[in-house]
């Protein structure tokens, strides 16, 4: 098999957005995926595919999306109010569980908070194992019963369980206002139709999981580089005071916490959580110069095109102000996409990036989270971009600071 990475822009918008067509998601890695998403947003293509976004896409109207910022708050808040003072804690963990939290309510009008370790040790087992499934040369089939597929298949009940036992009970209960419902009810004004359970399940299964887990690692990485740099901390929480106060962060709070969103931002660009992705040529190509081969893998990565000196002024450093205006609009469209780009650009990312603005403000308003001395922090890319072994942190009210 041929690989070529593709870290130009110009050739990114090519392989993402103009030749999209040629370029297909019908890789190894998204045969596997299937395994947990069925044929939902991220693994389906063609005709399937336009009509399920046809369908999904009205439920991430930014207007709908404003209408969750409530929840998002609360469970942050509630996070926050139950850290003690200077208690070692791995943040990616408390990230996941609120995320997963929020998740659980905008998505199914369920607080799966108790249940928050059961699915998310079956979340992080079926990423792991699909990670590992790609990386090995030969992968025993799920039908075959192996340990580790009776494991991976024992966590996939458990996310089918959640999911499928919401969807068996909303068709029969009153609506309700949250993403299943906005799913449940929107028609594709092609052919007037709408999703049926498995197509349901699918989509769910789809939100549900990369809805939490990539906005999480992007939290974890923004609270470690804020550590890092407490100046920067200090600039966000000062922001926050000034335009929130001490009410809760609102969607139209969000607008206004610039800084706040650059930082997001700037995390995501050194830490992209999708740092790679993979497509395959449906028939020969060029790219630059270079042939091509038909069903050769074309990868892009995030994390190179947002690390190189081509494109980017000292590239390694943490500077939210590289994302100020000018400096942002002069820059080509594909030298940072961490949502992706083109037609497959990812459906929620005005959602992710609401979340994190609040879930990030509700936390440094009136905390400080320090680095725990001595740590050692390594990157882990999976699936996503993690954190190896969590990060370790200490919280500190900084209300009188």
């Amino acid at each position: 098999l041929t690989v070529h990475l593709v870290s130009s822009p110009d050739l990114i918008r090519q392989v993402l957005h103009e030749k999209h067509r040629v370029y297909t998601k019908e890789t190894r890695g998204i045969y596997k995926m299937r395994l947990v998403l069925g044929n939902g947003l991220v693994t389906s293509q063609g005709p399937s595919w336009l009509q399920n976004r046809r369908i999904a896409q009205p439920a991430f109207a930014k207007k709908r999306i404003a209408g969750f910022a409530e929840v998002m708050a609360s469970a942050s808040q509630d996070m926050v109010d139950a850290w003690q003072e200077g208690q070692a804690l791995d943040i990616h963990q408390e990230m996941m569980r609120v995320t997963l939290r929020i998740i659980g309510q905008t998505m199914l009008s369920a607080d799966v908070t108790d249940e928050a370790d059961r699915v998310g040790e079956a979340v992080s087992y079926v990423i792991e194992d699909i990670n590992r499934r790609l990386n090995s040369v030969m992968d025993i089939p799920q039908q075959i019963p192996t340990h580790r597929n009776r494991k991976f298949q024992k966590a996939m009940d458990t996310l089918d369980e959640v999911v499928l036992g919401t969807i068996e009970e909303r068709r029969v209960s009153e609506p309700k206002n949250d993403l299943l419902q906005m799913f449940m009810e929107s028609v594709d004004a092609d052919t007037g139709e709408t999703m049926n359970d498995a197509q349901l399940r699918d989509e769910v299964m789809t939100i549900f999981l990369a809805g939490h887990e990539t906005t999480a690692n992007a939290l974890t990485w923004a609270l470690y580089l804020l550590s890092k740099n407490p100046g920067i901390a200090r600039s966000v929480r000062e922001e926050v005071r000034r335009v929130a106060g001490d009410e809760p962060i609102s969607a139209a709070v969000t607008r206004e916490l610039d800084l706040t969103k650059r930082v997001m931002q700037e995390a995501m660009r050194l830490y992209p959580p999708v740092w790679v992705t993979a497509r395959s040529p449906n028939a020969d190509d060029t790219l630059g110069g270079y042939h091509i081969p038909k069903d050769s893998l074309v990868l892009t990565s995030p994390y190179v095109t947002h690390r190189h000196p081509d494109y980017w002024e000292d590239p390694e450093g943490f500077d939210p102000d590289r994302f100020l205006g000018d400096k942002d609009k002069g820059r080509h469209r594909f030298a940072y996409f961490p949502f992706g780009g083109g037609p497959r650009i990812c459906i929620g990312n005005h959602f992710a990036m609401m979340e994190s603005q609040i879930i990030l403000a509700t936390i440094l308003r009136n905390s400080r989270l320090d680095l725990v001395p001595g740590t050692q922090v390594e990157m882990e890319p999976v699936i996503t971009l993690r954190p190896k072994d969590g990060i370790p942190m200490r919280p500190f009210s900084v209300k009188d600071e």
